[in-house]
């Protein structure tokens, strides 16, 4: 993983040579270079991920909600820790929205006049979007792409599978071989992320110039202020107030972790490290940690969510689309709720914006403007990702100290 990082920004310096050395050189021949080349090259890639998305958010939400296992852990601690992380991730999001239409990243606009006047659908209401959420068929719903029907529809069938237990652990199983298949061949796209990476920048570097640069900094500087925000305010206020921990404290024995996740940008590859860690170093309770975390590895992607909240504004902005209250609160749903689908490993965060973008009536193929900064972005989201498991799992063994003392048989065992 770290060579094809490596080869990843590779191709994105040379996309950016590439693309800006042809439109200050070669004006002329740009045209149908981009048509033959750099286009279907980063087209490939995008449809490579797009085939990924439904399968990969309906088997992911379905072991995520299974995962919390007997009925009765959805007690105290399992609804606080399911509490904290949809409320996390709801104020992850808003911060992430309301930074972007401060700075309007994507004001200076990186398309020419015909992408420039792309409309967006009309979006239902409000009521009809809540409604619409309960699917009449779900395998139509899966045809048709329509993600938050599909996301109900997988968590209705976790629960199931939750409530069942152990009448349905042949079918469990088989969603587990299932994702374990699908992480596979996501592991496969994104070895030709690079070569995607290249098209695609090349292309939107080359037909915009030094423009493209501008906003793909000012995307950049947004998506990274709103992490630093979140980790320090949400997170800090977390293990200050209610856990009654110094944050500074936190960050420090915390730390090694975080460099784990940042290397590998793998919420799941830096599990047993960030489980060790926060065991070792934090002191949580092994069965709040065991708990916790792991379910968080697959439900908590609060540094997922802000890149899809200032990537969705960031494209809008671009295509000089002006988002209503309706397609606000549908990114804000479909974030909070495609969190428990965002695998924790690389790329996925990709998969689930363009699930995001075709929510709204935007074009997912504009997930090239960001594609060649996001792998930077993506370890940091993903050292975010884990420091709100890890504050979660703080929180809840300091919260539920009275609850375990009483049982020193556990207590002996962990």
């Amino acid at each position: 993983m770290k060579n094809l990082t490596k080869w990843i920004l590779i191709s994105l310096l040379l996309g950016i040579i590439v693309g800006l050395g042809m439109n200050f050189l070669m004006p002329n021949v740009f045209d149908s270079v981009d048509y033959y080349f750099f286009s279907p090259l980063g087209d490939i890639f995008l449809r490579l991920i797009q085939m990924m998305v439904v399968p990969i958010v309906f088997i992911s939400i379905v072991l995520g909600t299974a995962s919390i296992g007997d009925p009765k852990k959805l007690g105290r601690i399992g609804g606080k820790t399911i509490a904290f992380f949809l409320l996390s991730t709801a104020v992850a999001i808003t911060i992430a929205m309301t930074l972007a239409f401060i700075v309007k990243p994507g004001s200076p606009g990186l398309m020419d006049e015909s992408a420039a006047n792309y409309e967006a659908s009309e979006s239902p209401s409000v009521v009809d979007t809540l409604v619409n959420i309960i699917p009449t068929n779900p395998i139509a719903a899966m045809t048709n792409g329509e993600m938050l029907q599909i996301i109900f529809f997988a968590i209705f069938i976790g629960f199931g599978l939750t409530i069942l237990s152990k009448k349905t652990d042949r079918i469990y199983r088989l969603f587990e071989q299932a994702n374990e298949l699908v992480m596979y061949l996501v592991m496969v796209v994104m070895y030709t992320a690079p070569f995607g990476a290249f098209g695609l920048i090349a292309s939107a570097v080359g037909g915009a110039g030094m423009e493209a640069i501008k906003s793909m900094a000012a995307y950049f500087l947004v998506v990274f202020v709103a992490l630093i925000i979140h980790a320090i305010v949400t997170y800090g206020s977390v293990i200050k107030f209610v856990a009654k921990k110094s944050p500074i404290w936190f960050l420090k024995n915390f730390s090694p972790a975080m460099s784990v996740a940042f290397g590998t940008a793998s919420s799941g590859a830096t599990l047993p490290v960030s489980m060790k860690t926060a065991q070792e170093n934090l002191g949580v309770r092994k069965s709040v940690s065991s708990f916790v975390q792991p379910l968080g590895a697959t439900i908590n992607m609060d540094g997922t969510a802000i890149m899809q909240g200032v990537a969705t504004v960031f494209i809008a902005q671009v295509y000089a689309v002006d988002l209503s209250f309706t397609q606000l609160l549908t990114v804000l749903l479909i974030a909070i709720l495609a969190s428990v689908g965002t695998a924790g490993v690389p790329g996925v965060g990709l998969i689930m914006l363009a699930m995001v973008l075709d929510q709204v009536g935007l074009p997912p193929e504009a997930i090239g403007l960001i594609l060649g900064v996001d792998r930077l972005l993506d370890m940091m989201r993903t050292a975010v990702n884990i420091t709100g498991d890890a504050t979660c799992a703080l929180f809840v063994s300091e919260t539920e100290k009275d609850l375990e003392e009483k049982n020193p048989t556990e207590e002996q065992a962990s």
